[in-house]
C-alpha cells in the first residue's frame, strides 16, 4: 500500500488499482507527449480515439468478446440501462426478469414502464434475498424477447454461480459488480452490461457487450443517447463521452493484461480472498453470514453480530483502525466488505484481525 492509503471495502466507488493510479497521476499534466491532460482534450482527436479504441480492444481481449458483439461505452450507468434495455431489445414488448435484490428489482420496475408485459419469472425476495433461485423455481416464456438478471447482488452478499437456461431467449445480464473478476462465456448471453465504478473505472459510465443480432428493434420511445445500433455506429460518440473515466478503464485493462495476467489468473486472486474471508466466519458464532453458502458472493461480503448497536460499535472502531466504508446498506444492516479486484490479499488479512480483536473485546 502507498503511505497513507485505507483499506476502502466501498461497495462503489470502490477501490482502484494502486500502479493504475500512479499511471495515471504520472500522465495527468502531459499524456504521452500531447502537452494536455486527458481530461483537457478533444474526444474528437486522433489521441483520444486511439485511446477509446485500445479500451475496447483490450475489453475484447481480456473478456474474449467475440467479433459478433459490439461493444459499447454509454452514459446513465447500469441504472441508466433499466431503461434502455427494454427500449432497445423488446421485438414484443415481453420480457422475464428474475429478481435476486434491489438492482434486479430496480430493472423490473423499469421495465414495466416501458414494456407490454413485463414479467416476475422468479424472486427470492421472500427469504430477503438470502440466496439465488434454482432453475425449476423460475416460470420462464419461451417467447420473450430476453430474460434479465442481475448476477451479483451487491446489497445482499448473493451471486449466480450458474446460468438459467432460457432455451433461445437472449439472456440480460447486470455484471456491474463482477465483470472482470473471473472468466465468463459472452456467448452464453445475448447482453453483458455493468456500471464502471465497481472493478473498472470512476463512476461515469456503463459498458454494454450486445450481440449484433440484437440490435436494431429500438422503440420509437428510445432517446438517441441509448440508441445501441446508432453508438454502435459511431463507436460510443454520439456526443462527448465520459473520456476520462474511459482512459483509466483502458488503464485497468492493461493492468489486468500485463501485472495480473488475465482472467483467470483474477480469479484465483478474488477466490483466495473471499475464501479467506468466509472461512473466518465459519470459525466463529460471534459474526452471522445469512447468505446460502451456494449462493454466496466473491465480490461482496456480508455479515452482523446480531446486535444493531454492536453493528454500530464495529464500524465506528474500523474506522479508527484505518478502515472504511464497512457499514452494511441500510436495506439490510450489519457490515459488508466489498473486496473488489483492486483490494489486496493484506486488505482482508487486516479486516480478519481486526474482526477477530473486537469479536475477543465485545464477547
Amino acid at each position: 500500500m502507498l503511505e497513507n492509503r485505507i483499506y476502502n471495502f466501498s461497495a462503489g466507488p470502490s477501490m482502484l488499482p494502486e500502479p493504475v493510479l500512479v499511471r495515471a497521476q504520472k500522465e495527468l499534466l502531459n499524456y504521452e507527449g500531447s502537452g494536455m491532460s486527458v481530461m483537457e482534450m478533444s474526444h474528437r482527436s486522433k489521441v483520444y480515439d486511439k485511446i477509446i479504441c485500445d479500451c475496447q480492444e483490450n475489453l475484447r481481449k481480456v473478456m474474449n468478446i467475440p467479433d459478433h458483439y459490439k461493444v459499447l461505452f454509454l452514459q446513465g450507468g447500469a441504472t441508466g440501462m433499466f431503461a434502455a434495455i427494454p427500449l432497445n431489445l423488446a421485438k414484443t414488448g415481453t420480457a422475464d426478469y428474475i429478481v435476486t435484490g434491489n438492482f434486479s428489482g430496480g430493472a423490473y420496475k423499469e421495465g414495466k414502464k416501458y414494456l407490454k408485459d413485463a414479467r416476475l419469472a422468479g424472486s427470492t425476495e421472500s427469504e430477503n434475498f438470502t440466496r439465488i433461485p434454482k432453475q425449476e423455481e423460475l416460470t420462464l416464456n419461451p417467447d420473450a424477447d430476453y430474460v434479465h438478471i442481475c448476477e451479483n447482488n451487491t446489497i445482499f452478499g448473493t451471486k449466480w454461480h450458474w446460468l438459467p437456461e432460457t432455451g433461445n431467449v437472449p439472456l440480460v445480464a447486470d455484471l456491474s459488480s463482477c465483470i472482470l473478476s473471473e472468466p465468463v462465456d459472452v456467448t452464453k448471453y445475448g447482453m453483458i452490461y455493468g456500471g464502471a465504478q465497481k472493478n473498472m473505472a470512476p463512476a461515469g459510465f456503463a459498458v454494454v457487450i450486445v450481440r449484433e443480432d440484437l440490435l436494431g428493434n429500438k422503440s420509437g420511445l428510445c432517446p438517441k443517447i441509448w440508441d445501441f445500433a446508432t453508438q454502435a455506429d459511431k463507436n460510443s460518440m454520439i456526443n462527448t463521452p465520459p473520456t476520462y473515466a474511459i482512459y483509466i478503464c483502458k488503464l485497468v485493462l492493461d493492468w489486468i493484461l500485463n501485472d495480473v495476467g488475465g482472467l483467470e489468473n483474477m480469479k484465483k486472486r478474488n477466490e483466495e480472498k473471499a475464501a479467506m474471508l468466509y472461512d473466518y466466519l465459519e470459525t466463529t458464532d460471534f459474526y452471522k453470514s445469512g447468505v446460502q453458502k451456494d449462493s454466496r458472493s466473491m465480490m461482496n461480503v456480508t455479515f452482523r453480530t446480531g446486535d444493531d448497536e454492536l453493528d454500530k460499535k464495529f464500524v465506528a472502531a474500523s474506522v479508527e483502525r484505518g478502515f472504511t466504508n464497512l457499514k452494511g446498506h441500510r436495506l439490510v444492516g450489519g457490515m459488508r466488505a466489498s473486496i473488489y479486484n483492486a483490494m489486496p490479499k493484506e486488505g482482508v488479512e487486516a479486516l480478519i484481525d481486526f474482526m477477530k480483536e473486537f469479536e475477543k473485546a465485545n464477547r
